[in-house]
This record gives structure tokens, sequence and C-alpha cells, in this order.
């Protein structure tokens, strides 16, 4: 009989029914869809990479540049998250729009511009790994950085490529992000953070990205447009390939052979002696390619030069 009164397992089965609801921060609006986000991480994955040789190169010693996160927030609170005093480079991407911003802290910038200027010792001069930040730059820091700037502009042009060709060009410098006006304060941006390793020092780097700029491209961030554009071009990409891999010079070793002897007996060798190998004067040699053992070959000679004739692929390698 019902009495008109909810029973608690009721109420609870009712709270477990309902919909689940999801906060909407309006102030801070989702922009790019979850697959979108997904593209962007493979192409910032192939950016970090690139970003960490040219680093390596540049300053001459092993730099480790990994993507970190990415985020979709508003300029202003990029502006606030960053240090009062920084190294902010300004760039844009043509026919995308927006400026996109890349951010190196004073910290990263004090130990690149020494290592720019030949620095070898820097760990020596910081044993305790704690590089002092620039509280303010130079003009020749300011030089060394740009030029700096402009080497990870074109990484970042390079790793649009399956996406858009981009003609990316770095604009200038600024020392002083507060009084910065490349966006409004409320502008939605992408903002993706990447973490340097030099020595044993880790720090960030960042890149700020306006939502004007995927406007133009949102239909080539779906990974399955991204793919099917990508088989398009496998057949030029391996003719390519090919025609890299022909320029290509490659160590060619063949062994004699192994010997085995004491110590002492080592010791006492002198010019003259003879060493005995394990190989018969009839038994065909190997020869390595790349380290890998790939012929039986005989040896001889042809022009006045030692030579060698293959007599036959090794067991195992008949594949490669």
């Amino acid at each position: 009989m019902n009495t008109g009164e909810i029973s608690e397992d009721t109420i609870e089965e009712e709270k477990n029914d309902a919909p689940k609801v999801r906060e909407y921060d309006f102030r801070r609006p989702t922009r790019l869809s979850k697959e979108y986000i997904n593209t962007l991480h493979m192409i910032f994955e192939d950016f970090s990479k690139m970003t960490g040789n040219v680093l390596s190169t540049q300053l001459r010693t092993n730099v480790s540049v990994d993507l970190a996160a990415i985020e979709q927030i508003s300029y202003d609170e990029f502006m606030h998250s960053i240090p009062r005093v920084t190294l902010l480079g300004m760039f844009h991407s043509e026919p995308l729009k927006g400026t996109q911003l890349l951010e190196i802290n004073p910290q990263l910038c004090s130990l690149m511009v020494e290592l720019l200027c030949g620095g070898l010792d820097v760990r020596t001069q910081h044993p305790d790994e704690k590089i002092p930040s620039l509280e303010s730059f130079s003009d020749i820091d300011l030089a060394l950085m740009r030029e700096l700037f402009k080497e990870i502009v074109n990484v970042y042009k390079t790793s649009w490529k399956d996406i858009v060709e981009l003609n990316s060009k770095f604009d200038t410098i600024d020392t002083n992000p507060q009084l910065s006006q490349a966006m409004s304060p409320n502008e939605p941006v992408v903002l993706v953070t990447f973490t340097v390793k030099v020595f044993e020092i880790s720090t960030f780097i960042n890149l700020c990205i306006p939502y004007v700029f995927f406007e133009g491209i949102l239909d080539k961030l779906s990974i399955r447009n991204w793919f099917d554009s990508s088989k398009d071009d496998n057949e030029d990409d391996s003719l390519e390939i090919k025609r890299g891999l022909n320029n290509v010079e490659m160590v060619i070793e063949t062994k004699l052979g192994d010997a085995q002897m004491s110590f002492a007996d080592f010791l006492n060798l002198e010019a003259g002696d003879v060493i005995r190998l394990d190989k018969k004067t009839t038994s065909p040699l190997e020869t390595y390619i790349e380290g890998e053992p790939f012929f039986y070959v005989k040896p001889g000679q042809k022009d006045g030069q030692l030579a060698i004739e293959l007599l036959d692929k090794m067991e195992g390698e008949e594949d490669q």
C-alpha cells in the first residue's frame, strides 16, 4: 500500500539515474574539439623533436625538447602565467591569420646566450646547476636570440607541411610581455608547452597560437582527412626516399679472421711476428655492411689494389 513516503533506496536510485552535469566556463570556451587537439599533439611532437635537433646544433650540446601540454585558455591568462621579464618572439604565418608567440624564459635565455658565445664550461661555472636569469637583455643578447628564434620559426613552418603550406616569418622580439598588445585580453588561444632539458637543467618553452589561426584549416585538422591526404603523397615520398638513399655512403668491411693469444704473448709482440688466424687460405672471408654480416667473399686484387669477389649471401641475409 502506498503511504506517500519515499524510501532512501528510491532516492539513491534517482541520484544514480540523474544525468551527469558538466560545468562550462563561458570565460574559457573550448574552441577546438578533442579530435583536433589530438592532431595538434602529432604536429607538435614532430615540432619538439626538430626543435631539439636545431637547438643541439646551434648550441653545440645535447638539448632535449618534449611536448608537455596543449591547453585552450585566453590570451590574458597566458600573459599572467609567464615572467614579467621574459623573451617573447612574435611571428606570423601566411596565409593563416593571427600573430603567434614563442616565449623563452630568462634563465634559459641566459644559458643559450652563454653557449652561443662559446661558454663550454658553463657546468663548471655553475656547479649548483642554477643558471642565473637575465634581468635585462643587451643588444648582443637580443641579436643572438633573434637568430635562434628565426631557426625555431622555420621548424614551426616545416612541422605544418602535412596540413598546410605556411610562409612563417619572424617579426620582432619583446622583453616586456605586459606591454604586448599582440591580441585582445579575452581572445582564445591554444597554449603549447614544451619541456627543455640542457645538461641537468629542466625548464619550459611556451608557444601561444590564437584561435583565428586555426579557423581556415579546421577541416584539415581532422585525423581522417590528414591520413587520406598522406596516402596520396606516399608514392612520391617513397621515390624521394629512394633518391636520397642512393647517395648515402655505406661502410663495407671484410674480416680476415680471429686469433687468440695470452697476455704475455701480446706483450712480447714485435714487428715481423706472424699471427696465425682461424681461417684456412681456401675458406671464404666474411664481409660486413654497416657492421652487419652480409656476404661471403674471396680476396684478390684489381688494378693494383686489394679487392674482394662476392661469392654468396650469408645465411639469414637473403631478405635484406
